[in-house]
């Protein structure tokens, strides 16, 4: 039996303040301006100054947001160097700014880094033909369809800083110095391409980014880059793998919501949440159906509004899956759409 998830801290920190969570380790919050409203940003004492983890979005309220905690609890003492989990724009946003006005080391995977300065100088005033492609494959509403193909697409750029050349590189099974704290670097998959967790040698701590959340689940998507991947699959492989390594006192700094205990029990849940989402996913399909018209399976309702993107992508992730494992059989509709029928 595993240990329940427990939470060792009542209340996050306020907007511009922040709670130690451990020795020389600080936990801050940054609003977001979506659904999940906020990332955690974690920043390590060192004799030259603060090591942070992730940063937030790269827009104007985030930067100031991020001035307020340098004037604050970070008492104005120099940021020394910015690791980043992953390339997404709510961790890696203002690891650009933080290098050209801070002078600050960016640590990354190298996955992690060209993959930030592809997409940050990727700019696109509509959706590209293999875009609108991918999003006819997956069945996508035609007003909504309608209205994406007539509209300026979200870009990377719009929320991440420009990027200077450099960075130091990182890797899978590197051990690390951050402060005056050995960690070990272990990268997951599905959600990010090579995500780094940070398990620290001398105590039961781990930095888990979006790898390890104790109440959502982390997105699963494919995309029009690589529309036939098989991103859960990663996820599984990596859950699997992190397992051995959890107990149930290691204290987890996740990406977003609150730090925890009862990381076991939280992968195994992870786990079963998908299983049973392709076990009815399969269900559904004994009728074929596009990917879009398969949200209520795997997410128990139906998906409208900014939440619908993401649900077509965790879609496509499921029902690719499902294929890669000889589960279900796809063919294209008249209109370009895939339909997706259990074997």
């Amino acid at each position: 039996m595993t240990a329940p998830i427990r939470y060792p801290f009542d209340s996050a920190p306020a907007a511009g303040t922040a709670t130690e969570v451990a020795e020389g380790i600080l936990w801050m919050r940054v609003p977001l301006p979506m659904v999940l409203d906020h990332v955690n940003i974690y920043a390590i004492d060192g004799a030259d100054g603060w090591t942070l983890i992730d940063t937030g979005l790269g827009t104007r309220r985030g930067q100031a947001e991020m001035q307020r905690l340098l004037d604050g609890p970070l008492a104005g003492k120099p940021v020394a160097r910015v690791l980043v989990t992953h390339h997404h724009p709510d961790h890696v946003g203002l690891a650009g700014w933080f290098q050209a006005d801070h002078g600050a080391q960016l640590i990354a995977t190298r996955t992690a880094w060209l993959f930030a300065r592809m997409l940050r100088l990727d700019e696109q005033d509509r959706p590209t033909p293999e875009t609108v492609a991918f999003w006819r494959a997956a069945g996508m509403d035609p007003d909504v369809l309608a209205d994406r193909m007539d509209s300026r697409p979200f870009n990377y750029a719009d929320c991440v800083a420009a990027m200077p050349l450099g960075f130091r590189g990182i890797r899978d099974g590197q051990g690390i110095t951050l402060g005056h704290r050995p960690f070990t670097v272990r990268l997951g998959q599905g959600h990010a391409p090579d995500h780094v967790t940070l398990w620290s040698d001398d105590d039961a701590l781990v930095i888990g980014g979006d790898q390890f959340l104790p109440t959502i689940s982390s997105n699963i998507g494919v995309y029009a880059t690589e529309p036939e991947a098989d991103p859960l699959s990663d996820w599984l492989d990596s859950i699997a793998r992190f397992a051995p390594l959890a107990h149930d006192d290691l204290l987890v700094l996740p990406g977003h919501t609150r730090p925890f205990t009862g990381l076991p029990r939280r992968l195994s849940e992870l786990a079963d949440e998908h299983a049973a989402a392709l076990d009815r996913l399969r269900a559904h399909l004994a009728v074929p159906h596009v990917a879009c018209a398969c949200f209520v399976p795997i997410f128990g309702r139906e998906i409208t509004g900014g939440a619908y993107g993401h649900a077509l992508v965790e879609a496509m992730a499921h029902l690719n899956h499902l294929h890669a494992r000889g589960q279900v059989r796809r063919w294209r509709r008249d209109d370009g759409a895939w339909l997706w029928q259990s074997i």
